[in-house]
């Protein structure tokens, strides 16, 4: 606990503090509520496309081991950008995912099969799932910091400052009754002393 003076600024000044740390206290915990259930929405996002990205890949696989051949599609798949966004949720900027714009690379028909396009439909719509879940997970990771972070100043003002200060207002109350105590019986024993003198 920090050194107080015990005077009436200082008990002016820590009351002050109480009701800011009161009114600031609301929003922390405000932002705390948004941020978890924006990490809870998150989370269930990332497990829809986590699913997704595993019906699409079995969906590849199976048109790969359908038609047996050694073709190597992904070289036909060159991501040319990705277009991202940001958002701002309770003071924290977050990646957005719009799209992701890739290179026409054309290819020998002659040379080859003809499930190739669908194959490439499906290799681009895998690489969109696995860019958008990292995506979402970069999302999660920095909602979760600033969630610990605001869960500590909460932490602090409920378990630290706010009773802290109370209790400095306590003190400093006490001291000056017990000025104003003293001060009262000086007086009254100065008055007394006058008037046995007179």
């Amino acid at each position: 606990m920090a050194k107080i003076k015990y005077t009436k600024n200082e008990l002016k000044k820590q009351k002050d503090q109480l009701k800011r740390f009161r009114r600031y206290l609301p929003t922390l915990v405000l932002k705390k509520q948004l941020l978890q259930m924006e990490i809870r929405q998150v989370e269930v996002q990332i497990n829809e496309k986590s699913r997704l990205r595993e019906i699409i890949y079995a969906d590849l696989m199976s048109w790969v081991h359908v038609f047996g051949e050694n073709l190597n599609i992904a070289e036909l798949v060159q991501v040319k950008e990705t277009d991202l966004d940001t958002a701002n949720i309770a003071g924290v900027d977050i990646p957005l995912f719009n799209r992701i714009i890739y290179e026409n690379r054309p290819y020998d028909l002659m040379f080859y099969p003809l499930w190739v396009d669908a194959g490439v439909q499906k290799l681009k719509e895998l690489y969109s799932a696995e860019v958008e879940l990292t995506i979402l997970m970069k999302q999660a990771e920095l909602l979760g910091e600033e969630l610990r972070i605001t869960t500590q100043r909460v932490n602090l003002f409920e378990k630290v400052k706010i009773p802290d200060t109370r209790e400095n207002i306590r003190r400093i109350n006490i001291f000056l009754g017990d000025q104003q105590t003293a001060a009262v019986v000086r007086g009254k024993l100065a008055k007394n002393k006058l008037v046995r003198e007179a």
